[in-house]
């Protein structure tokens, strides 16, 4: 019985009378042939029916037209909205998306990232959410085509991109302070993050500003999950309520924080003020919805592709180091002036 062969691109070089290697750069894009040779060529692929392996293609270009995107956690509303964003920009140009999830284990992101030295993705978009290892960085700087994106690693000599925490952390301090809180708490994440450290100095400059050195401010810093909202909240309750007003540095930490402080019976904004950030969560749906500084995640994801695309990595780093997205405070309902009683 008889099979149909698909149509190969020896087929077509033997129809055109060239050889093979023609045919293929001429796809390839990297070979100029006469006018009526071309002509040949594409005559016999429409003839033949010809239909090129991409696969191939992508190998001979020494390209995989594939982009990595490393991220702690897809299960995180903040990463999953970060992971469909830059899907959608790879899917706008025509690329695809390799997804490495690591648990935000080091050992796990440096895997990842020797995967593109060995050429499996064109590029790569890095989110850590734990401070940095040197190994992290030098193996970043060796590997090239990187962009940092939401946290840094401190000695990566690549593109960075990053929200404006301390425009965050700004202007969550001057929205208590128009509401008279000169007692707040600051909850962040690990103390030695860019993320904690800016967001906790735009807010205390803006509560400075404001009262002078007529206010106080504590700090507790931890880590960006649910369970140290809780045990930020029950420290603040065993310390005596020692402020009037909470900014939350993260969703994830106020879901935590406002779980354990409603079953405990505080009243937001009655008893205590609570500002929270990132705003990807579904904070609108609070009893009593919660003000936030809103991420533009997806702003973020699709401008990571784009700088990824845009570097000339031909030439030589530093590449321009750090590029800020704007954020904005969405007012809701969880603040209020401090009580008086």
């Amino acid at each position: 019985m008889a099979h149909n062969r698909a149509t190969s691109l020896k087929d077509v070089a033997q129809a055109a009378g060239v050889s093979i290697a023609t045919v293929s750069r001429l796809l390839n894009g990297s070979l100029e042939l006469p006018v009526d040779t071309k002509a040949r060529i594409y005559a016999a692929i429409r003839d033949l029916n010809y239909i090129p392996n991409p696969h191939a293609r992508r190998l001979s270009r020494g390209r995989s037209d594939t982009i990595g995107l490393v991220v702690p956690d897809i299960a995180n509303p903040f990463f999953g909205t970060l992971v469909a964003a830059v899907e959608e920009e790879a899917d706008r140009r025509g690329l695809a998306l390799s997804l490495f999830a690591t648990l935000n284990r080091p050992g796990r992101e440096l895997s990842y990232l020797r995967l593109l030295a060995r050429n499996h993705v064109d590029g790569l978009v890095f989110v850590t959410n734990h401070p940095d290892t040197d190994q992290l960085a030098e193996l970043i700087n060796t590997t090239g085509k990187v962009v940092v994106v939401d946290e840094d690693v401190p000695g990566a000599s690549v593109p960075k991109l990053f929200c404006d925490n301390e425009q965050g952390g700004r202007l969550a301090g001057e929205h208590l302070a128009d509401f008279g809180h000169r007692k707040a708490l600051y909850i962040g994440g690990p103390d030695d993050m860019i993320s904690t450290q800016r967001r906790f100095t735009g807010f205390q400059k803006a509560l400075h500003q404001r009262f002078g050195s007529e206010f106080s401010l504590l700090r507790y810093c931890g880590d960006y999950t649910v369970e140290f909202g809780r045990t930020a909240a029950r420290r603040f309750l065993a310390e005596g309520r020692p402020a009037t007003a909470i900014f939350a540095s993260s969703d994830e930490i106020a879901i935590g924080l406002v779980e354990v402080l409603q079953a405990e019976g505080i009243r937001m904004p009655e008893d205590v003020s609570i500002i929270g950030f990132d705003d990807v969560g579904p904070l609108h749906l609070f009893a009593p919805p919660l003000t936030a500084i809103h991420q533009p995640v997806r702003t973020i994801g699709r401008r990571a592709l784009s700088l990824l695309l845009e570097t000339d990595w031909a030439s030589e780093p530093p590449y321009p180091s750090e590029e800020l997205v704007p954020v904005e405070i969405v007012v809701r309902s969880s603040v209020a002036p401090p009580s008086t009683t």
